[in-house]
């Protein structure tokens, strides 16, 4: 994998936009060297013993006639927050990342505890690709330039088209939106709305383009994806104008106090969930990457205790395991297998 190169200086006309750079609503996020450095310092010295899975993580491997004998109105998790619905008979991705490591590069980075259930060459034709942000975690480079000849649109935040043509999609595949902007097709609505976070895939593009959460409203289903963000009063917002939502695909992992800014804490993803008027969870973010201090298992742990106290339905798939968009579907703790 290579190093993607620098986004173009484009100028955006949106209220989320100034100087040059996105911005939050409410929090405003850099990443600075200095600060990092004690963080740096965690990652290599404090990790904690089981931030990493000691045994092999179960999935289900899944073939193509498996995904076009699924149910409709149907998800499966196929890694960290790369999910596959079936919606109205077509197949659509968000944030498809397929390669081992979530990293610029092959040998160095998090590196995935466990394979993906299928293959890019192995999915049916993908109807769109949503992406919410252009980290590594979200934006994988290689699976891209897989899945671009397979893909009919992709719908991303302002400025992520660039780094999409980069990888060889054509511009006119791509369509771009601002948070509260939407698009209708195939009776299918895409809205991007507002997330708290930042953006950047090298030295030199921090927040140059846009992050997103999503919603996708067929005539069946209202579903809500965060993306990756912070707690913050968009979720009531958004729910509000918006909701109530089927199923809602809220992070819950890769978090910790010191940046709860842009990567909500376990209770903050179920306060999340409450305020879009969410009837199912199903966290996200999660079981796939160390990119945290803490256990792999641990947002697993408390999202489940949480929902119980709050008597929140909740979902916990196995990778590859499939569940009903509409309905609840009863899955076990596999974590702990």
């Amino acid at each position: 994998m290579s190093c993607s190169k620098t986004i173009s200086n484009k100028q955006y006309d949106s209220k989320f936009y100034e100087k040059g750079k996105f911005k939050n609503e409410e929090v405003s996020y850099n990443v600075e060297f200095v600060k990092s450095m004690p963080l740096m310092w965690d990652f290599v010295f404090n990790k904690p013993k089981n931030a990493t899975p000691q045994k092999e993580i179960p999935i289900i491997e899944l073939t193509q006639n498996d995904l076009y004998n699924l149910e409709d109105n149907s998800v499966i998790r196929l890694a960290h927050s790369t999910l596959l619905l079936k919606l109205d008979h077509e197949f659509y991705l968000t944030d498809p990342v397929f390669s081992k490591r979530a990293s610029p590069y092959s040998f160095i980075g998090p590196k995935r505890f466990h394979e993906s259930p299928i293959n890019i060459e192995n999915l049916p034709p993908i109807k769109a690709v949503i992406l919410s942000h252009d980290h590594y975690d979200h934006l994988d480079e290689e699976a891209i330039k897989k899945l671009k000849n397979k893909v009919e649109t992709f719908y991303v935040p302002l400025g992520v088209g660039d780094h999409l043509i980069s990888f060889g999609v054509e511009e006119k595949n791509i369509i771009e939106l601002d948070w509260w902007q939407s698009v209708k097709k195939d009776d299918i609505e895409f809205r991007a709305t507002p997330a708290q976070h930042f953006s950047g895939r090298g030295l030199f593009d921090s927040n140059k383009t846009l992050w997103a959460s999503w919603i996708i409203k067929t005539s069946t289903v209202n579903l809500f994806f965060s993306g990756d963000s912070g707690y913050f009063g968009g979720f009531k917002e958004i729910g509000w104008n918006y909701g109530p939502f089927d199923m809602t695909f809220i992070e819950a992992g890769a978090y910790n106090e010191k940046w709860k800014e842009i990567h909500m804490m376990p209770f903050q993803t179920i306060q999340a969930h409450i305020d879009l008027k969410g009837k199912n969870l199903f966290p996200i973010h999660n079981g796939t990457f160390d990119l945290a201090l803490h256990n792999w298992y641990e947002p697993f742990e408390k999202i489940s205790a949480l929902a119980k106290e709050k008597e929140i339905t909740v979902s916990f798939p196995k990778m590859g395991e499939s569940v009903s968009l509409i309905k609840h579907t009863k899955t076990n703790h596999w974590w702990r297998e």
